[in-house]
């Protein structure tokens, strides 16, 4: 199966496209960082970006896209680019009818390095191994795309295989892994959960 990965961003935009065959391994196919310049007015910039993630969706023709879930952070100005180039690629998608899922830091981390809180050197690094790459993909918004492209191929089984459920292992006993990994998709799980306003 093909992945598209997206790690979205408005200055910088990472993009990554893998193979992942049945037995989960994964081979590079291309990665890129679309940028675009603070100078310019935001319309001409989501212009820029749509036209590079066209280009790479229409050339690579992925059966899957996974986008990083937007979170909330203290630069709220960063937030609503990431939030408006995400919903550019989300558009894009399903103008091609592909299926789209949107994957927190948290799952990709523990999916790419079997630990929910890993840095950014250490999912590059994770990346480089699982691709067979001699070095690590530069800039991090690259290997944060390609992390994501992977963790959904192997997060959601649709290259032929998933993290087994604890029916499947002897004794019902978790790897570090695949705990961290159940973590992960715990707290998304509950992160999605709508507070209730307090009266």
């Amino acid at each position: 199966m093909r992945v598209l990965g997206i790690d979205p961003g408005l200055t910088r935009c990472g993009v990554g496209v893998v193979d992942v065959a049945p037995n989960r391994t994964a081979t590079l196919v291309d990665v890129t960082v679309l940028r675009s310049s603070p100078d310019l007015p935001l319309e001409q910039r989501l212009l820029l970006l749509s036209r590079g993630l066209e280009e790479m969706m229409d050339r690579h023709r992925p059966a899957f896209v996974a986008i990083e879930r937007v979170f909330a952070q203290h630069n709220v100005r960063t937030v609503m680019g990431t939030a408006q180039i995400s919903g550019v690629a989300l558009l894009l998608a399903a103008q091609r009818g592909l299926t789209v899922t949107l994957h927190t830091p948290s799952e990709v981390k523990a999916a790419i390095t079997g630990y929910g809180s890993a840095d950014k050197a250490q999912v590059g690094a994770m990346v480089a191994r699982v691709l067979g790459l001699s070095e690590v993909p530069k800039p991090a918004d690259a290997a944060d795309a390609l992390a994501l492209a992977i963790c959904h191929a192997w997060r959601t089984g649709a290259s032929g295989g998933t993290l087994p459920t604890t029916d499947g292992l002897a004794g019902g006993a978790l790897t570090p892994a695949q705990a961290a990994w159940r973590a992960a998709e715990r707290g998304a799980a509950a992160s999605a959960v709508p507070r209730r306003l307090k009266r």
